[in-house]
């Protein structure tokens, strides 16, 4: 199997995960949003939100590296954005389509509940289309779907399912001792 690295992204990286940003955004929501809005999505817009996210949350941000260097997932979280009920949030997790179904998907979600408990946050919501049918993946790694909320994207409304997980520390223990089984 190749070597998949995750660690914190560096600023010189926010090319790769834009590229990987709006390629995963137009291969995955086609059907759930505005076609003008997916090719209207730029690279370089992108590479300049994802360059500041990484120098202004050092760590917040993630990749998944394959051995040749190449970026074939990345992830992003920190301190909830609205729900009171959970203390951090993952805004983002994307697995290159030809690198799912490997496991670093879950890889990258438990470094970024990691990360979130290394800062003091031990629970995370995660939203996810409600018509995406990635959903479950969220659902199979103990998320419970918490809350639903509807948002403008491209001039359409689309509704948003709300992922929660209440103990990080308890799942990320539970998550390396199944981890260690034979």
């Amino acid at each position: 199997m190749d070597e998949i690295t995750i660690r914190p992204a560096q600023p010189a990286e926010a090319r790769g995960i834009a590229r990987l940003d709006v390629e995963t955004w137009r291969e995955t929501y086609p059907s759930m949003l505005p076609h003008s809005y997916l090719l209207g999505l730029s690279r370089q817009r992108r590479e300049l939100a994802w360059k500041e996210a990484i120098i202004l949350e050092p760590g917040d941000v993630l990749v998944a590296v394959h051995e040749g260097g190449a970026i074939v997932g990345f992830g992003s979280c920190g301190s909830n954005r609205g729900d009171r009920g959970y203390a951090g949030e993952v805004f983002t997790l994307y697995v290159a389509p030809d690198w799912q179904n490997r496991g670093i998907g879950r890889r990258l979600l438990c470094a970024l509940f990691a990360r979130l408990v290394a800062r003091g946050r031990n629970s995370a919501i995660i939203w996810v289309l409600a018509a995406n049918p990635s959903r479950f993946f969220y659902a199979r790694l103990g998320g419970r779907e918490v809350s639903r909320k509807r948002f403008a994207v491209g001039g359409a409304f689309v509704e948003a399912a709300g992922y929660g997980w209440r103990d990080l520390p308890r799942y990320l223990a539970t998550a390396e001792s199944e981890n260690r089984k034979p």
